[in-house]
Parts: C-alpha cells; sequence; structure tokens
C-alpha cells in the first residue's frame, strides 16, 4: 500500500494558493486514475484507488498546512506503514517555479506541513517537490506562499498537474528516477527537428556554370 498526501489549506480561500499545489496535484491525479469519491477520514479528504499495480490511500488533510503531521501520523499508525510507503507532494520555496524533484528524507526547507509531518513520523518519506519560486525576501514569503499563482503562470500549472498525474503509476512502482524523467519530459517536450531544406532548382547562372564546366 501507498499513502499519496497532498499538502495545502482547506476552504475556497486558499484553493489556488501557491501553497496548495499539493492539493491540486492530488486532486488530478484522483481524477485522472479513477478513484473512489472522497470521504472524511483520518482528519482528511482520502480517496482510495490503485496504479502501477499498487493500492493507494491518496490524502489531503484538512487539518491546515502547520498541522499536516496529525493526519499523516494517524493514517501511519493505523495501517502500521513503514515510512517509504508514504510519498507527500508539496510546495517548494527553494525551486524554481516549473521544477519538480522527488526525494527520500532530508530536512523540511522552510515548509511548515513537512516540518509537522517530519515531527510525527520522523523525515525519511518520500517528498514530491514542486518548485514555486522564492519571492527574493524572507519577508514576503508568508505573502508569496498564501497567494494565488499569477494568470500568466497558470498554463505552467496545469503542465505541472497534468504531468504528475501522468507520471504517478511510476511512483507506485518505486521508480522516482522514472517518475522525474517522464514529468520533466511533459513540461518540458522537446522541440520537433525541422525537416532538411530541400535544394531548389539550378538558376540561370548555374546552368551557364554547367556550359562551361
Amino acid at each position: 500500500m501507498l499513502l499519496l498526501v497532498g499538502l495545502g489549506n482547506p476552504g475556497p480561500k486558499y484553493e489556488n494558493n501557491r501553497h496548495n499545489v499539493g492539493y491540486m496535484a492530488v486532486d488530478e491525479i484522483v481524477r485522472r486514475h479513477g478513484f473512489q469519491p472522497g470521504r472524511a477520514r483520518f482528519q482528511s479528504i482520502v480517496s482510495d484507488g490503485t496504479f502501477g499495480g499498487r493500492k493507494v490511500l491518496a490524502m489531503k488533510p484538512t487539518t491546515f498546512m502547520n498541522e499536516s503531521g496529525r493526519a499523516v501520523g494517524e493514517a501511519v499508525r493505523f495501517f502500521k506503514l513503514e515510512l517509504e510507503q508514504v510519498v507527500v507532494i508539496h510546495d517548494e520555496l527553494d525551486l524554481a517555479f516549473g521544477k519538480i524533484r522527488a526525494k527520500c528524507g532530508g530536512g523540511h526547507a522552510g515548509n511548515n506541513g513537512i516540518r509537522n509531518i517530519s515531527q510525527h513520523i520522523g523525515p525519511d518519506y518520500w517528498r514530491v517537490r514542486i518548485g514555486i519560486g522564492h519571492p527574493g525576501e524572507k519577508s514576503r514569503v508568508h505573502g508569496h506562499v498564501l497567494s494565488d499563482f499569477a494568470k500568466a503562470d497558470q498554463p505552467m500549472v496545469d503542465k505541472i498537474v497534468d504531468a504528475v498525474a501522468d507520471a504517478a503509476p511510476m511512483i507506485g512502482a518505486d521508480d522516482f528516477n522514472g517518475f522525474m524523467s517522464r514529468v520533466a519530459l511533459l513540461i518540458n517536450p522537446p522541440r520537433p527537428k525541422k525537416p532538411p531544406q530541400e535544394k531548389g532548382p539550378s538558376g540561370p547562372e548555374d546552368a551557364a556554370r554547367d556550359k562551361e564546366d
């Protein structure tokens, strides 16, 4: 079994915030892969499904970001999960917007949801980190994460969410390198190669040169 956690804050006020991109990704995974309708459990909205040949419980904690560990810890203890069976999708200030990275363990990089989860279950779980970029000054971080994506950013947000949902079965198969490669390819597909240009018919100068030869 896999516990797939998307981080965010509940309620329409926060729905399109940068801090809620984990929620957005899990919502698209649930839709794309035909999970069961969401229900309240473990202080979260949870949905059952499968991908990558594995049973998956998708979870969106409703505790607010800073208390996400309460919800995750409850589910981990109930199912007696090992930490490598937990994957958390969250926003990452230290990654440029549009970048996605996966890693197991490590610090919280200023994300209070990750900080709280690590306090409840330990740090050695998988994270899928979705870059939202840093506003440049520490004093602006709070407003940055709790503000909506700009309209100009929305096409890239859609690409990110679609790519994570498309590649999610690789997470189920524990192929995180394959997951990252697939996501990168979907977000930034290679440009099609231009066909070689055909030479046109010879002009008068070419014809005259041919006669001289």
